[in-house]
């Protein structure tokens, strides 16, 4: 026999050898071994992967809620077991919702409202991708129980504009290039409009030299728009256009417009043009 070879008995499987020295000890001293020793084994395997299924059953449980509009984006499966109804007042808009009682805001308005333009991020209150407005104040959304909002007034990126007419920060975030590919910048947006807000209340931030003598209708330096918007990350590195964007909104100067949405007429004059370059190809 080679003495490098490890004894292995010949009842020890697979599933054994994935047992930990003490758990060995305790199958020895119960006296647990060949077919016994698998039965048991087996058995505790099946009874981590029931307990396994119940909590997938609970959150399933837990996630569920009422029939939602033609068209959402998530499809609940079954009633609610901590149902509560939620008056909200979205963009202008009541609206009714049973949730819940866990839903997060967030979900609240991707899922059950369709207002997908909120996006979800880290999920974890770091990123700022989910910011939204709750009563004048920014929020995370991620972090913010929908229920906690009964009777608030949200407003999300879908409700700054007004019909076609951009909000003054829309236009100066495009003016500056204040976005590459987007994905934050609802939440970037949100954020921005409701800190001018801050600085028209008067809201000190670690940067402000003397707290103590904040007034209302505060000019932002660079250093301030910065610290305030620190919590909405953008992975693009857009910073300087956002910050120029804030900057000139709060100044008061009108952001010159040098785009409009494109017409019915004007769409079908592109196609065509385009129509006719393909034929000439």
């Amino acid at each position: 026999m080679d003495d490098n070879h490890e004894y292995k008995p010949l009842w020890m499987t697979e599933s054994d050898e994935a047992i930990s020295e003490d758990e060995e000890k305790l199958l020895d001293e119960l006296g647990l071994h060949g077919a016994a020793r698998r039965r048991f084994l087996g058995n505790s395997i099946a009874g981590g992967l029931g307990a396994f299924a119940l909590q997938l059953l609970a959150k399933e449980r837990a996630l569920a809620a009422v029939p939602s509009a033609p068209g959402a984006v998530f499809a609940p499966t079954a009633g609610l077991e901590n149902a509560v109804k939620v008056v909200l007042k979205i963009n202008g808009s009541t609206k009714s919702l049973n949730v819940d009682s866990r839903m997060v805001l967030l979900d609240a308005l991707r899922e059950r409202l369709e207002l997908t333009g909120t996006k979800k991020g880290c999920d974890q209150g770091q990123c700022g991708a989910c910011t939204v407005i709750v009563d004048g104040r920014r929020v995370l959304s991620c972090l913010t129980l929908a229920a906690t909002c009964e009777g608030k007034s949200v407003t999300t990126v879908e409700g700054l504009a007004s019909g076609d007419e951009l909000h003054a920060m829309q236009t100066a975030f495009i003016k500056h290039d204040g976005f590459q590919c987007g994905y934050c910048t609802p939440g970037q947006l949100c954020s921005a409009v409701a800190l001018l807000q801050e600085a028209k209340d008067g809201h000190a931030s670690h940067v402000t030299q003397d707290v103590r003598r904040t007034a209302r209708n505060m000019k932002l330096s660079d250093a301030e728009i910065s610290e305030r918007m620190s919590g909405n990350i953008c992975r693009c590195g857009a910073y300087p256009g956002i910050v120029a964007a804030i900057k000139e909104v709060q100044s008061g100067r009108e952001t010159a417009q040098t785009w409009h949405f494109a017409t019915g007429e004007e769409i079908a004059a592109a196609m065509r043009e385009e129509d006719g370059n393909d034929a000439t190809v």
